[in-house]
Order: structure tokens, then sequence, then C-alpha cells
């Protein structure tokens, strides 16, 4: 399997260097394991989309819209999409539906993505829009290190 980029890097990672140099190093280390493997069992769309499902499991919005990203720069379908929140709806619920996913980024960057595939955009386009408003600049999606106020 060929390497590649993603488009969104772990910049939480940075965080925990500012709890201990030891942490740190411990978990950018689990990281590679997790994502940097050489030869891996689990293709990286489908580990993107594993992650991105336990994290909407857990309530966690900001992660599963990052994995949604990084797994459309990948090569993920609407149809697989489609398909996946028709999951979320199964496995949370529609009242949960309704009140947590429906609003939350991880849905507005879905639906970016269907509307404008819909709309004959290319996959280009369509991942310059998403890491314009679904990325680092989106306060709702960021994992920037908190700025140190004491300095």
């Amino acid at each position: 399997m060929a390497k590649h980029s993603p488009p969104l890097k772990p910049l939480a990672l940075a965080n925990f260097k500012r709890i201990d140099g030891r942490l740190s190093n411990l978990v950018a280390n689990f990281w590679k394991l997790v994502w940097g493997k050489e030869d891996p069992a689990i293709d990286q769309k489908t580990k993107y989309l594993l992650s991105l499902a336990n994290a909407v499991g857990a309530g966690r919005y900001r992660q599963a819209t990052r994995e949604l990203v990084k797994a459309y720069a990948i090569g993920l379908t609407v149809d697989e999409i489609d398909e996946l929140f028709t999951l979320f709806v199964w496995n949370q619920g529609a009242g949960y539906f309704a009140s947590e996913i429906g609003p939350s980024p991880l849905f507005a960057a879905y639906q970016r993505i269907k509307t404008m595939e819909s709309r004959g955009c290319s996959i280009k386009e369509v991942m310059e829009e998403l890491m314009r408003d679904f990325s680092e600049d989106n306060p709702a999606i960021s994992v920037r290190v908190a700025k140190d106020d004491t300095q």
C-alpha cells in the first residue's frame, strides 16, 4: 500500500508534551503503531471509518469530522458515507441522531460532500472547501495546542 499524507495532521499530540516529555514520546510511538504501520492488516480508509464510528459512539464529533475528511481525501465515496450515517441512525437511535449528530460539524461536512458531489464538483474542489471550513481554522474541529496564558 502506498503511503500518503493525510490532510489533517495529529496536532493534538503536541498537547502531551506540555504535560511530560516521556508521556509525549509514549503517545507518539503509540500513534505510529496505529497509523504508521508499514504493512497494516487493515487498510487506511477502513481505519479512518472505524475511528470515525468509534468517535461518534463516544460523542467526539471533532475527531469524527477529522476522520471523515481524511477518509474522503483517500477515496471514501458518498455511497459509503450514506451507509455509515444510516448505521449511526440505527445504532444511536433517531432521537440521538436528530439532537446530537444532525447539528454536529460531522454532519455538516458530510452534507457538504454530498451536495458538492451532486453538483458535479471534483474531489479536489470538495477537499478545498472541507479544508477551508472543517480543518484547524474551525474551532469546532481544531485540535491545536491551547495558548499558554502565563507567558
